[in-house]
């Protein structure tokens, strides 16, 4: 797990996605030329704890590299204790997240509430890049928990000077959520203030955003999170844009060839728990531009076995 990070603009990343990024999605977004992964958020407390969802959320292969592990908890020894942890199981790269406003994280003081206490912020930095080494810890932040700017760019600094690998930064606030427009023009501050890489974040749906953020901002590369969600091959998209390339539009074989590798590796790699509820709402996302979308949406969500997906795809769309 030694591959180093990539951040140039033709190697966009996938974001870490709650519910959606486990070691399958991964696999298939990497096919489409996904540069870099992340887990999906990590308790620190779950790993201490043995939580058994937590080692389904680790689970990882050498076809899955580079990939960052993204924690949240807001106490130093903790973080410090889940870092020297997962390093010694041959992971390299984490990322604390300090943006999620998920009530149940929140409530931990950890996610986006880290933002009320920046002090805690830089212990909670230093004791991850003590164990990690300096350059093997991101940070991911929204630019504060209620308004726009008050903790840009002191905090990305303050980050920086502490040891921080790269930072990604998502330019709305805590409370705003994926409301309103995300702030490019902080994002382009941002990079104009560090000298590590900064990651952009929001507001990517596709390629072209995502090739129109990095020529605004600056940024070292990006991360995709509802874009892929919505369709993995923006990753493909967004190599070709930036080749001068444009892509052409996916046809409905090449989506059901999509659909098909994705049902695959989620059979060869684990299914976790729920598969067939989890598989309905992602094949009814991946579908959604299709002239039947509805009626297949509806078939697809009525559905109660794993082999009935597959079967309504079949049905749906030939050859």
């Amino acid at each position: 797990m030694s591959t180093h990070l990539p951040f140039a603009p033709n190697t966009p990343w996938l974001a870490p996605l709650a519910g959606y990024s486990d070691l399958p999605f991964r696999l298939l977004c990497r096919e489409y030329g996904a540069a870099c992964c992340t887990t999906e958020m990590i308790s620190a407390k779950g790993l201490f704890y043995q939580s058994p969802g937590t080692k389904r959320l680790l689970a990882t292969n050498e076809l899955d590299q580079p990939l960052i592990v993204q924690l949240f908890a807001s106490e130093p020894s903790m973080l410090a204790w889940a870092v020297n942890t997962l390093c010694e199981q041959g992971f390299r790269y984490f990322d604390l997240n300090i943006g999620c406003s998920v009530p149940k994280v929140m409530r931990q003081h950890a996610g986006a509430a880290m933002l009320e206490d920046p002090d805690n912020i830089l212990a909670c930095a230093k004791a991850m890049i003590a164990e990690a080494g300096r350059g093997h810890v991101g940070f991911k932040l929204r630019s504060s928990l209620a308004s726009d700017t008050s903790l840009i760019p002191a905090l990305p600094l303050a980050l920086e000077d502490a040891g921080a690998g790269w930072i990604t930064l998502h330019p709305r606030s805590a409370k705003q959520g994926f409301h309103g427009t995300a702030n490019w023009d902080l994002l382009a501050k941002t990079v104009a203030n560090l000298h590590i890489p900064v990651v952009a974040s929001g507001d990517l749906l596709t390629a072209q955003d995502g090739l129109r953020c990095l020529s605004q901002t600056k940024a070292a590369t990006l991360m995709y999170a509802r874009g892929a969600l919505a369709n993995p091959t923006i990753f493909r998209d967004h190599i070709l844009l930036s080749q001068g390339i444009e892509p052409t539009q996916q046809t409905p074989l090449e989506l059901k060839a999509m659909l098909f590798r994705h049902l695959h590796l989620v059979e060869q790699y684990g299914q976790g728990t729920n598969p067939v509820a989890r598989m309905r709402g992602i094949l009814s996302a991946y579908v959604r531009g299709l002239p039947f979308a509805r009626n297949l949406r509806m078939e697809l969500c009525q559905a109660k076995t794993w082999d009935a997906l597959p079967q309504i795809l079949d049905h749906w769309i030939c050859g």
